[in-house]
């Protein structure tokens, strides 16, 4: 379901990446880079010859993504664009009040201005609006107007990211960005819930109403409930109880082919996984069908963590067996082991630490780096 049985083989760019991100249905982003970004983990997880240059002509050349909100920012197929427009028209009706909390109604005025500049001088970033704002460490609570404004418009769909500098987004009009076929085609409020519903439930194979509605982010957990059991009375959903690690089951829904399927054997490849990975995304789900609990550490002061900064989950086959941490030291050209923590149960022998050095040691190849230096009693028991 999450494209993690198969070996990671194939181009991982061109139409092949972009299979893959549709199949996914969409890929996390995210700033942090110990040792490469979460998008690009995520994607490399799949396709170990991908690179990410591969995303970014995908995105600003040919146009077959757009990046905007599901759960957290996202990449995203540019045919589900139009089933965003109910997240713009929702977000129009919401934040303007809601941001006037913490930044007053300096911004309001500001969003004629702001469109009227990108309109005639083409694509920005926030820093090029700053002037005459006054200063601002970038933060949340610290943005000043123009940036206000201009994440205003792009999270009611006025603007769109063209294109990312130094992972800074760079906007422009929707117009400009986003192909005319997708913008011109219109969805009803229904076809939006059924679509999200529906194809949620395709990439996760079976799950939970709630989990339905949390995919994407775009239907509420009651328009879901709704939506299954319209599904269930229609004979397009069945139920089925899925016994999680605990033994305990919980019913969910599928379609009715799914018992009948049969997946392939995983392969036993280890893989080193971003935090974000869609098959971790969902904690809850990940800790009950998988029995691994994992928890960003990234704002729990040092002294207080259990593992580390940025962890990386570790996957062997169609199991989780572990984390390791691990950071670039990137003017050394080095990949930094800290430390591999194996989950309770797994038994590292030599034909397992060999495969996940073997993982480490590509991980390095893709982030550029010459080396491992592994710390002294790295492989903890």
């Amino acid at each position: 379901m999450h494209n993690l049985i198969d070996a990671p083989t194939g181009p991982g760019k061109g139409a092949d990446l972009d299979a893959v991100i549709g199949n996914l249905g969409f890929v996390q982003l995210d700033s942090v880079n110990t040792v490469a970004r979460a998008h690009d983990m995520i994607l490399w997880s799949r396709r170990q010859q991908y690179r990410p240059p591969a995303l970014a002509r995908l995105h600003d050349r040919d146009r077959r993504l757009f990046e905007h909100w599901t759960h957290d920012a996202s990449t995203i197929p540019i045919e589900s664009f139009p089933y965003w427009r109910r997240r713009f028209d929702h977000n129009k009706e919401r934040l303007k009040a809601r941001w006037e909390d913490w930044q007053g109604t300096d911004f309001h005025a500001r969003i004629d201005e702001v469109l009227a500049h990108i309109d005639a001088e083409g694509a920005c970033k926030s820093g090029d609006l700053a002037e005459g704002d006054g200063t601002s460490s970038g933060g949340w609570w610290d943005w000043h107007p123009s940036k206000a404004a201009l994440e205003y418009l792009w999270h009611t769909g006025e603007i769109s990211v063209a294109r990312r500098e130094g992972f800074q987004k760079v906007y422009d009009l929707t117009d400009r960005v986003i192909p005319e076929s997708q913008r011109q085609q219109s969805v009803s409020p229904e076809e939006t819930i059924d679509w999200a519903c529906r194809t949620a439930i395709e990439r996760l194979g079976f799950a939970t109403s709630g989990e339905v509605a949390a995919f994407y982010a775009l239907v509420t957990p009651a328009e879901a409930r709704e939506w299954c059991a319209a599904e269930l009375r229609a004979g397009r959903l069945i139920e089925v109880d899925v016994e999680g690690v605990d033994g305990k089951p919980r019913r969910s829904f599928a379609r009715p082919d799914f018992l009948s399927e049969t997946a392939p054997d995983p392969s036993s490849r280890v893989r080193i996984l971003s935090p974000f990975d869609p098959a971790l995304r969902d904690r809850g789900r990940a800790e009950r069908l998988f029995g691994f609990s994992y928890r960003i550490e990234i704002f729990v002061p040092a002294p207080k963590r259990v593992f580390g900064y940025y962890v990386f989950p570790v996957m062997e086959g169609d199991r989780m067996i572990g984390r390791i941490d691990a950071k670039a030291d990137r003017a050394a050209g080095i990949l930094d082991v800290t430390a591999f923590w194996p989950e309770q149960g797994v038994p590292m022998g030599k034909g397992r630490i060999a495969r996940l050095t073997a993982e480490v040691e590509r991980l390095a190849t893709f982030a550029g780096l010459g080396g491992i230096r592994y710390a002294s009693g790295w492989l903890r028991t």
